[in-house]
């Protein structure tokens, strides 16, 4: 078989087209893995910054310098945007009973706008669910702390 100028045209053009492809495919690979490096570093952010701030909401409760109620819908709604595959029902439980009991009632202008006699009711049955889960709380806020 003789080699013709037309065959090896084709040839050359053929390995062109093929390293030109192959070129394309690393850059796509490259760029598709620093993308995955860009998105891990910030999941990782994400995840420093929640971890921050549960410790800093913890460290709040255990100086008395937030409410209970307010301290527990705060950091159950962190620990559920932390790791949403966690149960963290059955490792903070006194937290999300708190939370459970006092998330349907209303909050900022909602709760200002209720008649007097009405968020006094409310925030004695606030009151009420705080001194009964307190040092269930309080325990598990020790955790939370270096969470």
């Amino acid at each position: 078989m003789t080699v013709t100028p037309l065959l090896t045209a084709i040839l050359v053009v053929a390995l062109l087209i093929i390293a030109g492809l192959a070129f394309y495919a690393g850059r796509l690979l490259f760029l598709l893995k620093r993308q995955n490096q860009q998105q891990q570093a910030a999941n990782q952010q994400r995840e420093d910054y929640l971890r921050q701030s549960i410790q800093t909401i913890a460290q709040a409760l255990d100086q008395q310098q937030c409410g209970l109620s307010e301290g527990s819908i705060r950091l159950c709604v962190l620990l559920e945007n932390f790791d949403q595959e966690a149960d963290h029902t059955l490792r903070f439980p006194a937290l999300h009973e708190l939370y459970g009991r006092i998330k349907h009632m209303p909050t900022h202008k909602a709760y200002s706008d209720l008649p007097k006699l009405e968020r006094r009711r409310m925030q004695l049955e606030r009151e009420e669910h705080e001194a009964e889960l307190e040092s269930q709380i309080l325990k598990e806020i020790q955790v939370l702390k270096s969470f």
